[in-house]
């Protein structure tokens, strides 16, 4: 053979054989062509890697700003007053929580801890949101002093509230929890005082008796990933409703209405049969279905409340992607193709929740087949995806994990493994590392071991 005829001969490919599975066929089809991601912002992916370990979170800040100001836009477009505010809970990392505030959003915390963080970033208490059925006695206190909207969750609290205005001498003013039937989402009554069944209007008249705290705004969360519409428009009428009562009977006119948030990212759920790109309402839908909620407002433009909303998962979920790399493959029981990679559901939490989109990172020839991907975990519920087209992955190739900003850096664990680094691109393209990796010395530095044991 001469060296030409070796240059010019096809390349091998080893034969795959796909185990075919019978049943209805998807109307969409099936898709063989799998989309790879080599860059995230301009960024190459192998650099990253390179650079900051894998796996890795990676935040967009271009892409947080974009969806903090075309929420506010359509609600601003729709209704005169409108403030924003984020949701420490979906993720509180100083650098995404930074990004918010400098667009103009409040912080809403649901903890003790949550508030001092919020105080840690320099937010005035004036411009922080107190939810949550437990706010311990002194945090209560600095809120209530500072001037923070709290917004009272039980009859225990609102004694709690009032006895601290009698020690400080003030008369602070509160919002309340309302929880309301929209009739189209499971309604969340834990938490709050009931409208329908008149227990809402009892411990508004009892704010009012009490003489002790201003009742200033009524605030509701009609629950999660919220994905139609009209279920705002429901829950913003009934608290417009409730608030022209308030103001008919009894002369109060309140300063805020609080919607909170719920609004659905581009996430696909397990049960979800379209994919999130095409089931997830936009922001103009959710705003426009608030505002027809609010033309229920009796109020002149010059008293018309402050609308408040305490978006989380939309504004930072599509900004977040995690960079993992394959460790392993293998062939199942059943023949299925099989990837093991270096993040499990440790670091992504939401996979019990979401089918998350996986990429490569590197072209990899072939025809693609169903392949379960895994965690490194020794445990069996360690499962990314339970089956999605990839092509031949090989051991050490990147692949990019897709909106992941929510949830996952509040509700991760360094359960096996440590936790990994996260970085964010900056606007004019820079990365920058905003949490260094976990170490062994983080995990056990507040242990202590008795000396008998040492």
């Amino acid at each position: 053979m001469t060296e030409q005829d070796n240059t010019t001969r096809p390349r091998y490919e080893k034969p795959v054989i796909v185990r075919q599975t019978p049943g209805a066929m998807n109307k969409f089809g099936r898709r063989f062509t799998v989309p790879v991601q080599t860059h995230i912002e301009g960024q190459k992916v192998t650099d990253l890697i390179a650079e900051h370990g894998s796996p890795l979170f990676v935040f967009s800040e271009r892409k947080l700003r974009e969806q903090a100001r075309e929420l506010r836009d359509a609600l601003a477009l729709r209704y005169p007053r409108v403030q924003l505010a984020w949701s420490y809970k979906t993720n509180y990392l100083g650098a995404v929580c930074r990004v918010f505030h400098q667009e103009g959003a409040w912080a809403e915390v649901v903890s003790a801890f949550e508030y001092e963080r919020a105080l840690q970033l320099g937010n005035d208490p004036s411009t922080i949101v107190f939810n949550g059925p437990h706010k311990p006695a002194r945090a209560l206190e600095h809120a209530l002093s500072g001037g923070s909207l709290v917004n009272i969750d039980h009859y225990d609290e609102l004694g709690a509230a009032e006895k601290i205005a009698v020690k400080l001498g003030i008369r602070p003013g509160v919002g309340m929890r309302v929880n309301l039937s929209t009739g189209s989402t499971p309604a969340w009554d834990r938490f709050g005082f009931n409208l329908e069944n008149g227990q809402a209007l009892a411990a508004a008249e009892r704010i009012m008796a009490g003489g002790k705290l201003r009742l200033v705004g009524l605030h509701c969360h009609i629950g999660t990933f919220i994905l139609e519409p009209e279920a705002y428009k429901v829950a913003a009428g009934k608290l417009a409703r409730f608030a022209n009562e308030l103001r008919e009977k009894h002369g109060i006119v309140l300063e805020v209405l609080d919607l909170g948030g719920g609004l659905a990212s581009r996430n696909t759920l397990h049960a979800q049969y379209l994919p999130g790109e095409q089931a997830t309402p936009s922001f103009a839908q959710y705003a426009e279905a608030i505002a027809d909620g609010l033309e229920a407002l009796e109020a002149p433009p010059s008293q018309r409340p402050t609308l408040i909303l305490e978006s989380g998962r939309s504004l930072v979920d599509e900004a977040g992607s995690l960079v993992a790399s394959v460790v392993a493959t293998k062939r199942l029981a059943d023949s299925r193709k099989a990837l093991v990679l270096d993040a499990g559901v440790n670091v992504l939490f939401t996979s019990f929740w979401y089918k998350h989109e996986i990429r490569p990172a590197v072209n990899r020839p072939g025809r693609p087949e169903a392949t379960a991907v895994f965690g490194p975990l020794c445990m069996q519920i360690d499962v990314i995806r339970e089956s999605m087209n990839l092509p031949a992955l090989q051991p050490g190739d990147p692949v990019v994990i897709g909106t992941v900003g929510a949830y996952n850096v509040t509700q991760w664990m360094q359960f096996i493994t440590l936790r990994p680094a996260v970085v964010m691109i900056t606007t004019d393209g820079r990365v920058e590392r905003i949490r260094d990796a976990e170490t062994i010395e983080d995990v056990i530095g507040p242990e202590r071991v008795p000396a008998h044991l040492v």
